[in-house]
């Protein structure tokens, strides 16, 4: 049978340690952030049940960078438990090698990796929820802005030279919505200015566009052009307010629309090589999981002597130092000195080879 009573010992420790560490961090997280601006938000008279509620929408944020941690301290604890009381040793000596009982570890990891994955598709959905439970776009907005782009919804981007929330006028803007063919055709909008009616009845007509051109574009070879002296886009729902607020973060937009946001931004001549690289990091840091996990394993193996101090000092301190590398990497690559999207797998690939090494000296 491929499941062994002994698989479900390891892996059981190795999910009693993980669970705990994976919401304990994260919970560290809170605390420390509610310590930092409680008096910001009761300065701004939020309902007390309103922050309560945006810390339940921030624990997905919390365990995106959280997990990888959580798996290094279960693989950490879990084999070092096993080296000290010599449970390693009787499992040699019972035909079964170690990389066969760590076997459940990595499967463990590997899950892990799943969860993360998920989670950060997650993150950008409970992160706008919260921003909303915390009114950061009233508290954000300014009264004017110079040369920006917006992600809208359904795949739009706006950019404009100058938005005023005085008057509530767009100079030179500019809509991009990026279609899939001759049933969805890519749209590009070029106006002079766009005027916010605030005496509309709806948002859907809040805006009027002026003195511009619509190009219509069912593929690379064809473009359809109507100029227009004044129109109304229905799918420009967002206010001044919504265009004022602070621009979306990587963490406020899932894969596919940092994806179509960073082809804007470098359609458009803006450098977008910090925005390649945190796109990559949605996808290397739950790849992380499964990383940690082959490099902590036969390094746990030596804290036989050192005990459980000697675990928590490697698992803080590899945490620390992985943080580092992200961070390193991550200003390279936003300063294109390597690839933006190479940068951000740089220290799992560090990471994996010093894993590799680690697992090939261990005595099977």
């Amino acid at each position: 049978m491929f499941v062994r009573p002994l698989d479900r010992y390891v892996f059981g420790e190795f999910v009693r340690i993980f669970a705990a560490t994976a919401l304990g961090l994260p919970l560290l997280l809170m605390l420390i952030d509610l310590t930092d601006n409680l008096e910001k938000y009761l300065q701004r008279e939020l309902p007390r049940a309103d922050i309560a509620l945006s810390y339940l929408y921030f624990i997905p944020d919390t365990m995106f960078m959280a997990l990888p941690a959580a798996v290094l301290f279960a693989t950490v604890f879990a084999v070092g438990g096993f080296t000290r009381h010599s449970e390693i040793t009787a499992a040699k000596a019972s035909g079964i090698s170690f990389y066969r009982m760590a076997v459940p570890i990595f499967v463990g990891a590997l899950i892990a990796g799943g969860l993360n994955l998920g989670l950060g598709e997650l993150v950008p959905v409970t992160n706008a929820r919260r921003a909303d439970l915390l009114a950061e776009s009233r508290f954000r907005s300014d009264m004017e802005r110079m040369n920006f782009a917006h992600a809208g919804d359904e795949g739009r981007v706006y950019k404009a030279s100058r938005i005023s929330r005085a008057d509530g006028v767009i100079d030179f803007l500019q809509i991009e919505r990026e279609g899939s063919g001759a049933d969805f055709p890519s749209v590009i909008v070029s106006a002079k200015a766009a005027r916010w009616d605030t005496a509309a009845a709806t948002p859907r007509t809040g805006w009027t566009i002026s003195e511009g051109t619509m190009h219509v574009l069912p593929d690379s070879s064809r473009d359809f052009a109507i100029s227009f002296a004044s129109m109304q886009d229905n799918l420009m729902t967002e206010r001044p307010v919504d265009l004022l607020a602070r621009q979306r973060g990587s963490n406020e937009m899932r894969y596919a629309e940092l994806g179509r946001f960073i082809v804007s931004l470098e359609r458009s001549g803006g450098d977008a090589n910090v925005l390649r690289v945190e796109r990559a990091l949605k996808l290397a840091i739950p790849v992380t999981c499964l990383v940690i996990a082959f490099f902590a394993a036969p390094l746990a193996t030596s804290t036989q002597r050192g005990g459980a101090a000697f675990g928590v000092g490697i698992s803080l301190g590899v945490t620390v130092v992985f943080l580092l590398l992200v961070q390193l990497t991550k200003a390279i690559g936003g300063k294109a000195l390597i690839p933006p999207d190479l940068a951000a797998w740089i220290p799992n690939a560090l990471f994996a080879v010093i894993g590799i090494v680690l697992l090939s000296r261990v005595r099977t």
